[in-house]
């Protein structure tokens, strides 16, 4: 297990500054379901100057320690709520996790339902009613868009771990759905016009509480949670 380095944690959560912990023993902690629908935890790695990919993904601006905060969180987590764009980049397979789900955001349904994500049963899509019948299980919300607050509804899980893209996290945003930010800072200038955390959002003003920083190799790993 990669251990990080702990930079700040609020009222001292988990222990002293300048210890060394593990993701796990900072990210698996106790969140309390919102009503009527599961707590939304979002989780994304970002350039210094912002983009969240690099070459038309995210693994370049990863680490080891980053890989480990995601697979602490994935393990939390109920499921996993991802778009369909950042499915095809990432080429999401069945998690690790036994009996997770991976809820996959598409305006048209337009995916490849061959892969092991879906074939598993693992996957299923969450569209709007106008989409077309599709071969794997769906989860309608929305006439022409998306409604996330209708599919959140609908969802049965205390906490589901929100993995991009750019669009959808703006849209949940906007929306005021999001509990949790989970954000790497890989030690990397990007340039270019990739995708923020939030891109297209509307101009909005939520205010997050920073819980912890860790650090390792350069990275900083910030947890805040949505003040209501």
């Amino acid at each position: 297990m990669h251990c990080v380095k702990l930079i700040y944690s609020y009222h001292d959560s988990l222990g002293e500054s300048g210890r060394n912990i593990s993701a796990d023993e900072a990210y698996q902690v106790a969140r309390q379901r919102p009503v009527g629908r599961p707590w939304v935890a979002m989780c994304m790695v970002a350039s210094i100057d912002g983009s969240t990919v690099m070459t038309g993904n995210s693994a370049a601006l990863s680490n080891a320690a980053d890989r480990s905060v995601l697979l602490a969180l994935r393990a939390a987590a109920d499921d996993v709520l991802v778009g369909a764009g950042t499915v095809r980049a990432e080429g999401y397979g069945v998690p690790s996790k036994v009996g997770q789900r991976v809820a996959v955001v598409s305006h048209t349904g337009q995916l490849d339902f061959n892969t092991a994500l879906f074939t598993s049963g693992a996957g299923y899509v969450v569209v709007p009613t106008q989409a077309p019948e599709l071969p794997v299980e769906t989860l309608r919300a929305g006439t022409s868009d998306v409604d996330l607050q209708l599919a959140l509804q609908a969802m049965s899980c205390n906490f589901i771990q929100l993995e991009g893209g750019a669009i959808l996290n703006a849209s949940l945003t906007a929306a005021d759905l999001v509990d949790e930010i989970n954000l790497t800072i890989s030690p990397q200038i990007i340039g270019g016009n990739g995708p923020r955390l939030t891109t297209n959002a509307p101009d909005l003003a939520q205010r997050f509480h920073l819980q912890h920083v860790l650090e390792d190799d350069g990275f900083l790993f910030l947890r805040y949670l949505r003040k209501r």
